[in-house]
Order: C-alpha cells, then structure tokens, then sequence
C-alpha cells in the first residue's frame, strides 16, 4: 500500500468448529408434532424478527430474490458461497488513482454508491476528493468521505484535518474511518497495541460523529480485525474487506453493512482495476438506510 491506498494482499482465514450429536431415534408421530411445531415457529419469527441496529440484516446474504449486477473480475475468486452477486446493491471505493471517473455510465452499469478517499493522517489531502465529490453527486451516486488512518499522528489531530476537509452535506453517508496496517509506509510502520488502537478509534469516531451528526463506518481487513479484537469494538456499521471469501468465513459472525469483495473488479466508467462493495441487504433494505442516513 502506497500511502493508504488499497494493498493486494491475502485474507487470513477464521475457523468456525461445529459439533455433532446423536440421539434415539424419534416414532413417527414425534416427528410429525416436531415439524408442525417447527413450522409455526417459522412463521413466528418471520412475523417479529429482530436485527442488529447497526446492520441491515442479521442473515449473511439476501434473503429475497434480486436482480444484481454482475460485473467482470481481472483475477476472479471462485466463490464457493456466499457469492457476491446474489446481493442487490452494489458500489465503488476510488482515490487520486481513478481519474476521470465517467460516474453517470458507472451508474448506468449498476454502481449504487461510492466510497472517496478525503484525507490520510494530518496532513495529507487526496488531489481528486474535490472532483470525485462533486461528480458523484452531480450523477445521483450517493457517497461517503474515507479517512485512512496514520499510526504516527493523534487522533485528534486527523479527525480536526479530515473535517477540515471534507464538507458538512446532509445528502452524504456517513464518513468512514480506514483502519488497516500499513506495512509499506516510507514514513509510518508503527503497530500499536490493541488497546491503544482501540482507544485512538474511540478519539477519532466521536469527533467526527459530533460535527456530521452521523456515526461513522468502520473499514478494516481481515488480519487489522483479528490483531486489534475489534469483534469486542461494537456500536458502529462495519465495511469488511474479504477477497478471498464470504466474511462470515473471515470474520465470523460479527455484523457487517459494506463488504469489499474484490480489489480487482472491472468497471465500466472507471479505467483499470477497480474496488468493488455490497450492500449486506435487499434493494428495499438499502433505501431504508439511505434515507435514515442522508438526511
């Protein structure tokens, strides 16, 4: 990664164990009072189910049919579940290395909403923020402004640069905190502790929570997640980065709102590889968050 901007890089897995029991075997009429039981349990819950506040959905994948977009992969995963394309809503992450972003033709190809890279550490601005900001809402893409986070400045500091920076708009998502390891920094290859890292994303995400009015999201990859036990940092919508598989592979089952599939993605409006997100939800799911969270 070349200051923030997306590394290629492999997933670490995370094993989930399971358990088999036996037991006598049931009389048919057992069975039977079993399965109508069941049945009216179904529909109980199908009736008053609850879900994560934070999260669209509580399931790992859509749970209605949906038409989505399939877009071409340079270097393809082979999805064994899980697949993304089964989801309804679809969208994009850019920085200062897609230029000239032909948005209304992203749009048209079936790119819902875009993540722009704003600021990075205290004292860096990405060049194409200004231009990505306002083409995109010039499309009708709706958007959100990323921080990348630098180990060798306050947080304080970078939350004062990115609202320095990144504009008051009610029609926007909320901002995003990038938290990822660095390991090619020229400048900045700390690793704090887990504790510290936790307690410098608590400094930043209010800070920037009270000037937008609106709780950020939290982008990490898999191994960030892991080494930090962000499992135990809850209370904000997470965007998951996962190429290599589902995240209820990677991540368990922690809630995710975003998940970044693939950083190799082709998109037609946008040259070269490309980063490319779901939604966790349906299409109806999703105008109901963005009508809670653009406004």
């Amino acid at each position: 990664m070349l200051w923030g901007d997306r590394l290629e890089g492999l997933d670490q897995s995370s094993a989930i164990g399971s358990q088999t029991h036996q037991r006598p075997a049931d009389s048919g009429l057992e069975v039977v009072m079993r399965r109508l039981a069941a049945l009216f349990m179904l529909t109980l819950l199908g009736a008053c189910s609850t879900v994560d506040d934070l999260s669209p959905s509580s399931s790992s994948s859509p749970t209605v049919a949906v038409r989505a977009p399939r877009f071409e992969d340079s270097k393809p995963h082979e999805w064994d579940s899980g697949a993304p394309w089964n989801y309804a809503v679809h969208g994009t992450d850019v920085s200062k290395y897609q230029t000239s972003v032909d948005w209304p033709t992203a749009k048209a190809s079936g790119i819902s909403f875009a993540f722009i890279k704003a600021t990075e550490g205290g004292d860096r601005f990405d060049e194409y923020f200004n231009e990505h900001w306002a083409r995109t809402k010039a499309a009708g893409v709706p958007r959100a402004a990323y921080h990348f986070f630098y180990f060798c400045t306050p947080a304080a500091q970078q939350a004062r640069w990115f609202i320095q920076n990144v504009p008051v708009d009610r029609s926007a998502m909320p901002p995003v905190l990038d938290m990822e390891w660095n390991p090619k920094s020229p400048t900045c290859r700390l690793r704090p502790d887990a504790a510290t890292v936790r307690a410098e994303m608590t400094t930043f995400l209010q800070i920037v929570e009270r000037h937008y009015g609106k709780k950020p999201i939290i982008y990490t990859s898999v191994d960030f997640f892991d080494d930090n036990e962000l499992s135990t940092f809850r209370g904000y919508p997470y965007w998951l980065r996962s190429v290599a598989g589902h995240p209820r592979e990677k991540y368990g089952s922690h809630p995710f709102t975003f998940w970044q599939y693939t950083g190799t993605g082709i998109v037609p409006g946008l040259t070269g590889k490309s980063d490319i997100n779901v939604f966790n939800g349906s299409e109806a799911a999703w105008n109901k968050w963005l009508r809670q969270n653009t406004r």
